[in-house]
């Protein structure tokens, strides 16, 4: 959610925090702010965008230093307000100087401040991270270090936080539970940033803190321990991206840019994993638990979002091709409803940023009562992939608009690799398995010819873009379709827009179809295909106007709609793969058409960290 960006070494450090600011915009944010050292704490903060911060600096006259702090906040505790943007500082009577940021929640912060409140402390906003800053001062004695490891021995909550104090000028700690954050290791310098993105056009080598992980950084090293202060060893990995994929190019925004990457990202998806010839999938780690596939009794998929449409997409697939019994649930319900795991089942955890708070508590709460579990993200060493007992990394590279694209069709390519490397062990012949893998293969370069689609979208959008209501219907496999252009529609466009399976549309929501109203089924020919056409004709009947998704050479559906996106033919199974391609596309050009923001839409987080 919230973005964090910290640097202590020999350069100044103003414009390096406010680039890496930039560089986490994308994640979503209400409010910014800077704090630097410069023989004492200069703080500038704004409601509204980085910009904001960068003009309140610059009319102060700079700040000058080579220590500093910055964060990019997104709103829990208290209104978005200069007062309750990051960075906090203690309590000025103390005269420790302190400033912190923080993403996360700190849950006891109410009983914190009320004790600090009895102690004389006066608060000057309405944060949980204010609370924190002042628990730090009070326990400060001449040792921040120390200091904050106290503080977090206090505290419940998720944190991500990185402090300064006046009083040890050259001296940055940062910590961890729960909320990423990693540590860019350069030559006598240090970028600590809750995201690579920020960290990347420094140095390629970082630390991912784990939880519970207190970092003491100076120009001339660190060293890591934990809240109780027991020293850690810290393993520098190489950063697994470069500056030009982080880059906008020749797109107007990272979401279409991201759109057309998908036949490139899926490439390297199936690269060095899919034998079509062989019938063999290779996944790495999974393959060490293919005796406990084989026999599972029952797979479940937890996600949020985008992700949870990915993980109904993945029941499906699992269902038909792995014949093993599937739901799918909202990991913020799964945690705290007393689910059933019994012997034999299996949880998959999907998350683009493997770092979705809800979806990491639902993990670990199947891992404790038995289940194997599995990890379906793209980052590499985020929290989730540590958690699991396995996984499958998506390899589509970073994704910086809000509204996932590439990550959920990465998703989706997973989980086909999943469920057939499931069903290979269980009841799908060798034959079988080629055929399914040659259709895999197949599906980047049936990709790009939908992507040719997108002015022809554009055109046929622009016709609809004053209506504020919308519906997007889908049978069997398209239905979590449906509810993803759905959901992209509502998140960039700000248009209301429902997706449901296209025969619940009878039971209630058609009083809703007027005269006009856009209506996008996902019509392409397989097993339920005639029964589409039924529903078509009965939003037709009612002054509808039809958007249909449909497959490559079906003239027939063109009696029955206003317009016509085509994607190429392909197996039922493997359909979402291409059919959500034009709904991402009516979704961007819709956006640009109302002329939003299309890769930073208002209140959204790219990373959701927080419940």
């Amino acid at each position: 959610m919230c973005g964090i960006v910290a640097y202590i070494g020999r350069r100044q450090a103003s414009d390096i925090l406010l680039e890496g600011l930039k560089r986490l915009e994308y994640r979503g944010y209400d409010s910014a702010g800077v704090a630097m050292m410069n023989g004492k704490l200069h703080v500038a903060r704004a409601v509204g965008r980085v910009a904001n911060v960068e003009k309140a600096i610059h009319d102060r006259g700079g700040f000058k230093g080579t220590l500093g702090i910055a964060h990019t906040r997104w709103a829990t505790h208290g209104g978005v307000t200069e007062r309750n943007a990051h960075p906090h500082r203690d309590d000025p009577k103390l005269g420790h100087g302190i400033a912190i940021i923080h993403n996360g929640i700190i849950e006891n912060y109410a009983s914190i401040k009320k004790y600090l409140a009895e102690k004389g402390h006066t608060f000057e906003g309405e944060t949980d991270t204010e609370v924190l800053a002042h628990l730090i001062g009070e326990l400060y004695q001449g040792d921040l270090e120390k200091a904050v490891q106290a503080a977090l021995r206090e505290v419940t909550g998720a944190y991500a936080i990185a402090v300064i104090c006046e009083k040890e000028p050259d001296v940055l700690v940062v910590a961890r539970k729960g909320s990423p954050l990693m540590v860019g290791v350069g030559n006598g310098e240090y970028v600590v940033a809750s995201d690579a993105s920020a960290i990347v056009s420094h140095t390629t080598q970082a630390i991912a803190l784990a939880d519970y992980t207190v970092a003491r950084i100076t120009r001339e090293g660190f060293r890591t321990t934990t809240v109780d202060n027991i020293e850690l060893t810290a393993e520098i990995r190489e950063l697994e991206f470069d500056l030009e994929q982080i880059e906008l190019g020749h797109y107007d925004h990272f979401m279409l840019k991201e759109i057309f990457e998908q036949p490139a990202a899926l490439r390297l998806t199936l690269k060095g994993r899919v034998d079509s010839g062989k019938g063999q999938i290779i996944l790495g780690g999974v393959g060490e638990h293919a005796r406990r596939l084989a026999t599972a009794k029952r797979v479940v998929f937890v996600g949020q979002g985008t992700a949870l449409h990915a993980c109904m997409i993945g029941k499906y697939l699992f269902e038909d091709l792995a014949k093993v019994h599937s739901e799918h649930d909202f990991a913020s319900e799964f945690r705290y409803r007393n689910p059933i795991v019994e012997d034999g089942a299996v949880v998959i955890a999907v998350s683009q940023s493997g770092e979705t708070a809800d979806t990491l508590a639902a993990l670990q709460e199947a891992k404790q009562r038995g289940a194997l579990a599995l990890g379906v993200v793209n980052v590499v060493g985020s929290s989730i992939a540590r958690e699991t007992d396995a996984g499958v990394y998506l390899r589509v590279g970073p994704e910086i608009g809000v509204a996932s694209t590439k990550a959920f069709t990465g998703q989706v390519m997973v989980n086909a690799m999943l469920a057939t490397f499931m069903g290979r062990r269980r009841y799908l012949s060798q034959e079988h398995v080629s055929m399914l893998l040659r259709e895999l293969e197949a599906i980047p370069a049936k990709i790009e010819r939908a992507l040719e689609w997108s002015g022809r979208i554009r055109t046929a959008t622009a016709k609809y873009i004053h209506r504020e209501n919308w519906l997007f219907l889908g049978r069997g496999v398209n239905y979590p379709v449906a509810l993803e252009g759905a959901l992209k529609l509502k998140e960039i466009s700000y248009i209301h827009a429902e997706g449901m399976p296209a025969a619940e549309m009878k039971h209630g929501p058609i009083a809703l179809i007027d005269n006009g109203m856009p209506v996008v089924f996902v019509a392409t020919r397989n097993s339920q295909y005639e029964k589409v056409l039924s529903n078509i004709e009965e939003v037709r009947s009612r002054g509808g106007h039809v958007i249909a998704v449909a497959t490559e050479g079906d003239e027939d559906i063109k009696r029955l709609a206003q317009d016509v996106f085509y994607v190429p033919e392909c197996i039922e199974m493997f359909q979402p793969l291409l059919t959500v391609i034009p709904l991402q596309l009516l979704a961007y050009h819709a956006a640009v058409l109302r002329g939003k923001d299309v890769d930073k839409p208002r209140n959204l987080a790219k990373s959701v960290t927080v419940e």
